[in-house]
């Protein structure tokens, strides 16, 4: 039995469900509440078809996941326990050290998720960070936005997606955000937030995420994957592309810092997914993710690499050899739907005509004319997305830019 506690909406949260269930684990979902996973008698039954037993538990409080996971199951039922999202990292390390099963050294998950410490801690050891501050009043924050310099970014310790994360020109920008941020309690999925926010430098240069995994000490590169952001004052993701087409010594340099980073958190066990920004005075460290890299970039591996991240991050977390064999064979790209404007939408054209464009292997909208929509502003907002593959990274985004052009989102 593999006890997996939340995960993505949609199609992607199911991923490692099926992947679980293909390698014949039975699955146990752990949730604070099963009904947003399922909305509709789609989403009913296709996830009934990849989950055995539903746990109702406090999912932010780890001794009550244990608790629950107990009473359902004894111990010798139990090989693993897994998580796609940042939030509940440290909940699921702590529950895998006290069930004696493999799991991330929760100290390492805590300094992961929360982006104050990770500064802390890799600063302390000499990895590239922007400059950074942490705030807890409106006075703290403008003094702070002095030194870092303008623009700066703002924005929340204990969120993911780029959740309230902003770009702000101004000293009346800098209290507004911050008042934003620290008028919330909670974040995105309920847990208390850290009081106040983080003002840090902005960065001017080009983002990419480092891939990768550690197991027995030993850290395996999976790849670099080069990711195209949306418009400020926002940082949403508009696209990602694996493998990178960066010359490989501009890759070796971000790698270098993804790896000090993780080591300087103490990242032991599992996948990683570490954001990093290369700019005119070299790269520097934007994030750590201690999961599966999110938006599209496991299909994108799969597709160009024949590796399945999902199903070889379930035989870890179950105490199984991972194979991370890269058999390269070819490039594959991801373009992501967005609303033009906020609005109702009236009509999503173009779906039907993705069929005719050479490459495309995934079209994901789900959109429907009725459905409120906003620009994004983080993650949350995007409608969708399509995947191209190319025979390398040049034909791949010419394929998907392609074919998100042919979608269009009429909003009134």
């Amino acid at each position: 039995m593999l006890v997996v506690i939340e995960s993505f909406m949609g199609t992607l949260g199911r991923t490692p469900l099926e992947a679980a269930r293909a390698q014949g684990l039975q699955v146990a979902f752990v949730t604070r509440d099963v009904s947003r996973y399922t909305p509709n008698a789609q989403a009913r039954e296709a996830f009934a078809a990849c989950v055995d037993e539903v746990i109702e538990a406090d999912v932010h409080d780890s001794a009550a996941v244990v608790t629950a996971v107990d009473q359902a199951y004894g111990r010798g039922e139990l090989c693993g326990v897994y998580t796609t999202l940042d939030h509940y990292l440290p909940v699921v390390a702590e529950v895998a050290r006290v069930l004696g099963l493999p799991g991330l050294d929760p100290d390492a998950a805590g300094a992961c998720r929360n982006k104050l410490r990770t500064r802390q801690v890799a600063e302390a050891a000499g990895v590239g960070v922007p400059t950074w501050a942490w705030v807890r009043s409106e006075r703290e924050a403008v003094a702070a936005a002095g030194r870092v310099g303008l623009p700066c970014v703002v924005k929340p310790m204990t969120e993911g997606g780029s959740v309230d994360v902003k770009l702000c020109r101004t000293e009346g920008e800098v209290i507004a955000q911050y008042h934003r941020i620290a008028s919330v309690p909670t974040d995105y999925f309920g847990a208390p937030r850290v009081p106040g926010a983080l003002v840090e430098e902005y960065l001017v240069g080009f983002e990419v995420s480092v891939e990768s995994f550690t197991l027995r000490g030993e850290r395996t590169l999976i790849g670099v994957t080069d990711k195209r952001l949306g418009g400020h004052p926002y940082f949403v993701e508009a696209g990602e592309l694996f493998p990178s087409l960066l010359p490989h010594s501009v890759q070796k340099e971000l790698v270098g810092t993804a790896f000090a980073a993780l080591d300087a958190v103490g990242h032991d066990f599992g996948c990683a997914h570490v954001e990093v920004r290369m700019t005119a005075a070299g790269p520097r460290l934007i994030e750590i993710n201690a999961r599966m890299p999110g938006g599209q970039i496991t299909r994108l591996i799969r597709e160009s690499t024949g590796l399945n991240l999902q199903r070889e991050q379930v035989r870890m977390h179950t105490g199984e050899e991972p194979d991370l064999t890269l058999r390269p064979v070819g490039a594959a790209a991801a373009r992501f739907v967005a609303a033009p404007q906020d609005g109702t939408v009236r009509a999503v054209h173009g779906a039907d005509l993705l069929g005719r464009l050479a490459g495309v292997v995934e079209v994901d909208v789900h959109v429907a004319p009725g459905d409120e929509v906003r620009v994004p502003r983080n993650s949350v907002d995007l409608l969708g997305s399509v995947v191209a593959c190319g025979q390398n990274g040049g034909e791949a985004l010419l394929r998907a830019d392609a074919a998100i052009g042919q979608i269009g989102i009429e909003v009134a």
